[in-house]
């Protein structure tokens, strides 16, 4: 049966459709792909690298001085001012030269900017010293060119068995020498110390507080 054609226009038919559809879908895939290149890629908001589950070393002349383990880690190398992003988690421990752990943090979400060697850590940061000394706050930067460690937010420093607060501080990037620029108070928070009335402050944090 051929529906009224001629075997002749039938054979027509089917070479002109032949022809046509992959005409057709050419120009389809044509079409996809000229979308596909008119994309702009942003260098202030298009990463160029982007890892899961990462655990980074960072070294030294030869020497690792920093360990950091992040869910995510994005690379932005293209910006003007190049930077790694940290949306999630992350967890960092700085060494020494005897590959001893001097400092460690935790914060929700860092950036770390490489030309300028500068972290930039957010939202409920903590870090803490060899010596146990515990500091948080919302917003902290470390500065490894400068070997400082600085922040204008709240500081809550909890030492044994005093806390020390106050808005703004500064110290070396070990954390073991701190200046708090605007001290609120130095609070025995332990049961013994509350009743204590020769309770004293600990020499580290005297020194601070007499440096205001």
């Amino acid at each position: 049966m051929n529906f009224g054609f001629s075997n002749s226009e039938l054979t027509k038919s089917i070479i002109w459709l032949a022809i046509a559809l992959p005409l057709f879908f050419c120009n389809a895939c044509h079409q996809d792909a000229k979308e596909m290149v008119d994309i702009v890629f942003n260098k202030e908001t298009s990463y160029t690298v982007k890892s899961t589950d990462v655990i980074m070393f960072v070294s030294d002349s030869g020497v690792t001085r920093f360990r950091a383990e992040a869910k995510e880690w994005y690379i932005f190398e293209e910006a003007s001012d190049p930077y790694w992003y940290f949306p999630e988690k992350v967890h960092g421990e700085q060494f020494d030269s005897l590959f001893t752990v001097s400092a460690r943090f935790d914060a929700d979400t860092a950036y770390y900017y490489t030309k300028k060697q500068l972290w930039k850590l957010v939202s409920n940061v903590v870090a803490v010293n060899r010596e146990g000394q515990q500091f948080e706050t919302s917003l902290l930067f470390w500065d490894q060119k400068g070997e400082k460690v600085y922040s204008d937010r709240f500081i809550r420093i909890t030492q044994g068995d005093f806390v020390n607060t106050g808005v703004g501080f500064e110290a070396n990037q070990t954390l073991t020498r701190y200046r708090i620029f605007n001290p609120q108070a130095v609070i025995p928070i332990s049961e013994k110390a509350s009743a204590d009335s020769t309770a004293t402050v600990p020499p580290s944090t005297a020194e601070t507080a007499k440096q205001q």
